[in-house]
């Protein structure tokens, strides 16, 4: 793992802690990066189970999340599914809606069920003026649509583990948007065209994310035994792109910190 310096702090805007990978330890994986130098983690909700659990975490443990359904399970989304959503989303602890997108590459669910699930979450993002947690493949042109419907009334909204390219990224600048940054950037199989884009990002709409248990860094060493990804990783993600940016870490670490706390009205 690259060195971390004590004042350096850092915000994981994306944890999946409801993962049955942290079933077991989770008290541990939380002091753990707390300990590397992460200071607060956005737990991500991805279903009304996954967001209820999010929540009691975010009680629990002293942290935040969102509530949503993932483009993958939007043919769940009933009236009474996005009722409890709705319910959930009430809570101050919760501080963004979603996981909501859209996934044309992999269609679980198909892009009927997405779309009328997304347009869901629109709208009630702007009803309690709480920004959106954003997921998106192969699906930028009708994902900006519809984001244009509601730029006027909506609050913020980020792209969450952003791996697209040059011309998707402008356009979601363009909207307003911000961009979250993982590990994978750290693949050289795969991520290696972020090193450019990453530089097109405004200072102030960038914020940074392990998506963990997934996406574990690539260039991390040595790598855990078990392979899973965890929040203690991101002050490593961290350094990598202010390496890229050539950027002092404490100034990334700060900027980006700024960024999450104004985009989730964190205290």
């Amino acid at each position: 793992m690259m060195s971390n310096t004590d004042s350096n702090q850092w915000i994981d805007i994306g944890v999946n802690l409801s993962n049955k990978q942290f079933k077991s330890d989770q008290p541990q994986v939380l002091q753990d990066a707390k300990e590397s130098g992460v200071e607060s983690i956005i737990l991500t909700g991805t279903s009304v189970k996954e967001s209820t659990l999010a929540l009691k975490q975010a009680q629990e443990y002293g942290l935040y999340s969102t509530a949503g359904i993932h483009p993958h399970d939007a043919k769940e989304n009933s009236t009474d599914t996005f009722k409890k959503i709705t319910s959930l989303a009430q809570d101050p602890k919760v501080v963004a809606i979603g996981e909501t997108g859209l996934d044309f590459n992999r269609n679980f669910s198909t892009p009927e069920d997405q779309i009328a699930s997304f347009q869901k979450h629109l709208e009630l993002a702007t009803q309690i003026q709480k920004p959106l947690f954003l997921h998106e493949r192969d699906a930028a042109d009708q994902m900006i649509d519809m984001l244009k419907e509601f730029k006027n009334d909506l609050p913020d909204a980020v792209i969450h583990c952003f791996t697209g390219v040059k011309e998707d990224l402008i356009r979601y600048l363009d909207l307003g948007l911000y961009i979250g940054i993982t590990g994978w950037i750290c693949d050289e199989r795969r991520g290696f065209h972020l090193h450019e884009l990453v530089k097109i990002i405004p200072s102030d709409r960038l914020m940074i994310e392990t998506d963990a248990p997934y996406l574990l860094p690539r260039t991390l060493t040595p790598k855990p035994k078990n392979r899973r990804n965890e929040p203690k990783y991101l002050p490593h993600i961290g350094e990598y792109i202010a390496n890229i940016l050539n950027k002092p870490t404490q100034q990334f670490a700060e900027e980006t910190n700024a960024n999450t706390k104004r985009f989730f009205k964190l205290p």
